[in-house]
C-alpha cells in the first residue's frame, strides 16, 4: 500500500508517520524510488501499537524509543506496556523474538541486578542470555528485575529473610492462572468472535484483568495475615 492508504487505515497523518519512521519506531518500507515507498500490514500494526503506548501508557515517542533501545526501564510502566513494546520490537525488526537489554544498563541503577537476574534465571522466571560482551535480558525480564529492586528498597532484603528465591512459587502460580485464562477465553470466543475483534478485546481487557486479579490477591493476603495474627494472639 502507498502512504495515502496507510493514512486512511491508521487515521494518522503522513507527517506523523514520517516522524515515527525517522525515530525508528516503524519498519523501513520497501523503497520503490527516491520519493516512492510501499507499506504493508506490519506498518499498520506498528502504528497502532505506538498509539496504544502513547494513549494507554502515556509515553512520549522519545520515551518509547529509549525503552526499545534498552536505555531505560520505566518504573511506572505496567505489564501490558512491556507486552506492547515487545510486540513493536518484533514488528520493527521482523523478528519472532525481542531485542535484549544489556545487564549493565540495569546495573547502573541497581547494583544487585546481576545477582537477582541470575537467581530469577535459575528459577526459570527470566531468560538470562549470554551475549558477545555481557549477559542480556528482554525488556519484560529487565522490568521484572527492576521491580524486585523496588521491593528490596521497601525493606524486603536478604538480611531480613527475603531473598529472591522466596517468590519461586510465583512462576507456577502465574503459569496456572495464565493457562486457565487462555482456556476460558478460547472456549468462550470460539466461533463467536473473529481474530481481529478478539485481539482488540484482549488489549483492552488485559490491564483490567491484572488489576482485578491483583485486588483479589490483596484481599486474600490480608485475610491470611489477619487469621495468622488472630491465631497467635489466641495461643
Amino acid at each position: 500500500m502507498r502512504m495515502r492508504e496507510l493514512e486512511e487505515k491508521t487515521g494518522v497523518d503522513r507527517e506523523v508517520i514520517r516522524i515515527l519512521l525517522r525515530k525508528g519506531l516503524l519498519p523501513e518500507p520497501n523503497r520503490l524510488a527516491r520519493n516512492q515507498a510501499e507499506y504493508d500490514e506490519s506498518h499498520v500494526r506498528a502504528i497502532t501499537v505506538v498509539r496504544e503506548l502513547q494513549k494507554g501508557s502515556r509515553l512520549t515517542l522519545d520515551q518509547i524509543k529509549e525503552l526499545l533501545d534498552g536505555r531505560s526501564v520505566d518504573g511506572g510502566a505496567g505489564a501490558v506496556t512491556y507486552q506492547h513494546l515487545e510486540e513493536l520490537l518484533a514488528i520493527r525488526f521482523g523478528l519472532d523474538g525481542t531485542r535484549l537489554v544489556p545487564l549493565s544498563a540495569i546495573s547502573q541503577r541497581n547494583s544487585m541486578a546481576p545477582r537477582d537476574a541470575a537467581a530469577f534465571n535459575r528459577m526459570g522466571m527470566v531468560d538470562l542470555v549470554d551475549g558477545e560482551d555481557e549477559p542480556r535480558l528482554s525488556l519484560t525480564d529487565a522490568r521484572l528485575v527492576e521491580i524486585w529492586a523496588q521491593i528490596r528498597e521497601l525493606g524486603f532484603v536478604e538480611e531480613a529473610g527475603f531473598p529472591p528465591e522466596n517468590i519461586a512459587f510465583y512462576l507456577q502460580a502465574a503459569e496456572e492462572v495464565a493457562a486457565r485464562e487462555a482456556e476460558v477465553f478460547l472456549k468462550g470466543s470460539a466461533g463467536r468472535i473473529n481474530e481481529e475483534n478478539a485481539a482488540t478485546m484482549l488489549q483492552g481487557a488485559l490491564p483490567l484483568m491484572l488489576d482485578f486479579f491483583g485486588l483479589l490477591r490483596l484481599k486474600a493476603f490480608m485475610r491470611n495475615i489477619h487469621e495468622a495474627v488472630d491465631g497467635s494472639d489466641q495461643a
